[in-house]
């Protein structure tokens, strides 16, 4: 038994190792080392077995358990990112934001369009949106929008400036001011550059010379998608430090909790998940995994009251997320 012991021992020092290195994302940029921002897709896998691990030493009454669980109460902020608990906030919401990466309306205009109209929000974020046949004529209360290629913005407020925000390659990004009961908020709608992946790249089979070569492409895949993150969230991180308005910047990040990009943002603005979102963050289930790539930020003068990702229908590979907000005095 002892041996079993000494490598679990090694196989947990190890893991809580890799946890630790999904920290240094906030310091090494992926044109730097991007195997970083690549071992922030395993982050819940490693906190399960760094808990499970934990378990087995409390089991079996060794020391080295309090060892372990006192190391994993460094985890707790990241863990949270992931799924959060929150006291219900007593303040009234001044307005509803809703992003939702609506595919294309793939999944049948009609019932995409139904479905944005239940949540009667004030503003709507979408992306993979564009030109497919969603506009203010389908939102009556929605009198302002833009829109681009993949993108688009409606407001039931007046839209007093708006532009383009110039990002590489295939990453778009919008502007819109708008005055919401006397305040000016400068909203921000993003979709980072996707990886275009497909459920036949990761999909695992029973041969493992065909998942090895799943594996490596994948990788190949990954790395210069980072690269291009890291310029695009520098981007919107020297945009939003400029602007004079409060912001709320939400939108499609095709980026994980605990990634370069997660933690370039956050420190400029709050992930309002943090501050009023209740069990999990995913929002993206096409690939039966957890995976929480869309967000919703926003200037400390704002403050969410409720956060939503709504799991209720399935009318894209990504789920609504809903968050209202209390304008601070």
């Amino acid at each position: 038994m002892g041996i079993f012991r000494s490598i679990f021992t090694v196989a947990h020092v190890v893991i809580v190792l890799l946890l630790g290195a999904t920290m240094l994302n906030a310091y090494i940029p992926p044109k730097v080392f991007p195997l970083l921002n690549l071992l922030s897709l395993a982050f819940p896998f490693l906190m399960i077995a760094n808990l499970l691990l934990c378990v087995f030493w409390i089991i079996s009454w060794r020391k080295r358990a309090f060892v372990f669980l006192l190391i994993s109460t460094l985890f707790l902020t990241p863990v949270r990112r992931w799924i959060n608990y929150s006291e219900p906030k007593s303040e009234k919401a001044d307005f509803k934001v809703l992003t939702f990466n609506n595919k294309y309306n793939d999944y049948g205009l009609e019932e995409v369009k139904n479905y944005i109209k239940s949540f009667n929000a004030d503003v709507i974020f979408l992306q993979e949106s564009g030109y497919s046949g969603l506009g203010n004529s389908d939102f009556e209360e929605m009198k302002y929008s833009l829109h681009n290629k993949r993108i688009s913005f409606f407001s039931k407020y007046q839209i007093v400036e708006q532009d383009t925000i110039p990002l590489i390659d295939k990453g778009k990004s919008v502007y819109a001011d708008v005055i919401i009961k006397g305040k000016r908020i400068r909203f921000v709608n993003v979709y980072l550059e996707p990886f275009q992946l497909h459920k036949s790249m990761v999909k695992p089979t029973s041969d493992l010379d065909e998942n090895g070569a799943k594996a490596k492409s994948l990788v190949r895949r990954f790395m210069p998608v980072f690269k291009k993150h890291e310029e695009q969230v520098q981007i919107l991180k020297n945009f939003i430090e400029k602007s004079p308005y409060p912001v709320i910047l939400a939108g499609d990040f095709n980026s994980v909790p605990n990634s370069y990009e997660y933690y370039t943002i956050s420190g400029v603005l709050k992930d309002c998940f943090l501050e009023s979102g209740k069990g999990f963050g995913t929002s993206f289930h096409d690939y039966k995994i957890p995976i929480r790539i869309d967000y919703v930020f926003s200037s400390e003068n704002l403050k969410s009251t409720y956060y939503q990702v709504d799991r209720s229908q399935k009318l894209s590979d990504h789920y609504p997320v809903l968050v209202k907000f209390s304008l601070k005095d």
